[in-house]
């Protein structure tokens, strides 16, 4: 892959060596969202802490075993509030420089557990002899669907019939249905009347408007203020226009997006004149994963600005001499981006931050949009609160981020039409930050080769390695590679 050009003014020293390949591909799940909007999460039941592995009440559940040491769990509640007992586990690391990593979409904690032993297994053999490495997993409520592949995690679908795929396509496994009870508690009639229809696939537009109208009470739309004075901090009304719209366009552009994320990137629609209704369950599917998605998007807004920022600014208060590195995938990025909206003016804890697959606009650290000159990004300016470089790495064969994050955030109400393209609904993860000056735009290669910048953001393309994955999310969770470790170790300046 071509180097996008030289990149002026200081650099870190290279990585020495190249990458071993792939430590096992692992991660969360997709990071598709559908809209844009920041606020509080749902509160978190009893139900949705038992499903996730989050304590219930003050004592802290076990640290599982991880391959690397010392390590701890930090866990926070759809709120934001971190557990007490994991907050001052991770206050006793002893270590000069700690690794703070936040999953992306994930059913269960042992998953989110597998990603961190998985992707912190190749630091202690990349780092200097005068760093002493601690290791800390930001787990926080999430959801994956069951379909959504994880290299090496998941086993291979079995083969069956035409009939057969088509309705286990739409279908809710149990392990899925148990993860939206858990995600939605005390919605289980919503839920078992959604799961019938997905499994029945009615050919019936009154099926579609039933299944629309489950979804808008499941993600609580009539409840919502949809006026300009509640826009979100990404300027979108809080509840897009995705679950306002008629219900069968929406689930034919799904439904075609679909398609279009399959084997080989064909972009044969899923749908044809005379095929009937039937076939587009798979986007009603969708319709139903965008729902968790949005709320997905303001939940881990919330995490990293009032649970994981104020966690870790405390840390740094205690221990000024720890160097913090943030590390995110998918949504687990936005946690750790919308983390710097805590940290102080001036404050210099926080060394680097890299952000794998970031499932967020590649407009989030723009001080102007391009489209808007008189408004920035979200995170406008909050790159200056790290000192070091912000790594944003990103793989043109993420479908996940590719082809849903764009056509979901063009359904917040865009003038430009579902299926019309508008560069400014890009998410991180697909191409890199944008509308930001002076940020270089480096291949995988060219920065472990190179170096990074010492400070400001950077874009790295990493699809020479994060590239395997099957529909509907494609490479978006294909991020445990020691090169990527090799980024990190270098953006931290923490290599040999």
């Amino acid at each position: 892959m071509a180097d996008n050009g030289a990149v002026g003014g200081a650099r870190i020293g290279a990585v020495g060596g190249a990458g071993t390949g792939a430590v096992g591909g692992v991660a969360t799940g997709a990071g598709i969202v559908a809209g844009i909007g920041k606020g509080a999460g749902i509160g978190a039941g009893a139900g949705v802490k038992a499903a996730f592995g989050l304590p219930a009440g003050p004592a802290a559940a076990a640290v599982p075993a991880v391959g690397v040491a010392p390590y701890q769990e930090l866990t926070f509640d759809v709120q934001g509030d971190v557990d007490p007992a994991t907050r001052a586990a991770v206050a006793r690391i002893d270590a000069t420089d700690l690794l703070v990593f936040a999953h992306g979409w994930n059913s269960d904690r042992t998953t989110a557990t597998r990603l961190f032993d998985r992707f912190f297994a190749p630091f202690p053999g990349l780092v200097g002899a005068g760093v002493r490495l601690g290791y800390v997993g930001v787990v926080w409520p999430s959801i994956r669907f069951s379909d959504e592949p994880i290299p090496d995690f998941d086993p291979p679908a079995a083969a069956g019939t035409a009939a057969t795929a088509a309705t286990a396509a739409t279908a809710l496994d149990p392990a899925t249905r148990l993860a939206l009870e858990a995600f939605w508690p005390g919605r289980d009639a919503e839920l078992g009347r959604v799961a019938r229809l997905l499994d029945e696939r009615p050919e019936s537009e009154a099926a579609f408007a039933e299944f629309g109208a489950l979804v808008r009470e499941l993600v609580q739309v009539d409840r919502a203020e949809t006026t300009a004075a509640a826009a979100g901090a990404d300027g979108a009304p809080e509840v897009p226009d995705l679950f306002a719209r008629d219900v069968l366009e929406v689930c034919r552009a799904l439904a075609d997006a679909l398609a279009r994320s399959g084997p080989e990137g064909s972009a044969a629609p899923a749908f044809a004149p005379g095929d009937g209704l039937r076939t587009l369950w798979g986007g009603a599917k969708e319709l139903l994963r965008q729902a968790t998605y949005y709320e997905m998007k303001k939940r881990a807004g919330v995490v990293g600005e009032r649970g994981l920022g104020p966690v870790l600014t405390d840390l740094a208060g205690r221990r000024p001499a720890l160097r913090i590195h943030l590390i995110g995938h998918s949504f687990g990025a936005r946690v750790v981006s919308f983390s710097l909206r805590a940290a102080p003016d001036g404050a210099r804890h926080l060394k680097s931050l890299t952000l794998l697959q970031g499932a967020f606009s590649h407009y989030a650290f723009s001080d102007r949009l391009p489209h808007d000159a008189r408004r920035g990004g979200a995170l406008r300016g909050l790159q200056r609160k790290v000192a070091g470089p912000v790594v944003a790495c990103h793989s043109a064969h993420d479908s996940a981020l590719g082809v849903f994050y764009p056509l979901a955030s063009r359904m917040a109400g865009d003038s430009a039409g579902l299926l019309g393209f508008d560069e400014r609904w890009g998410a991180v993860g697909h191409d890199g930050l944008r509308a930001v000056p002076d940020a270089p735009r480096l291949s995988l290669e060219a920065a472990l080769r190179d170096g990074l910048p010492e400070a400001g953001c950077v874009s790295v393309d990493a699809g020479s390695v994060v590239r395997r994955g099957g529909p509907p999310s494609g490479a978006h969770s294909d991020v445990c590679h020691e090169e990527l470790a090799r980024i990190v170790v270098g953006a931290g300046r923490m290599g040999r």
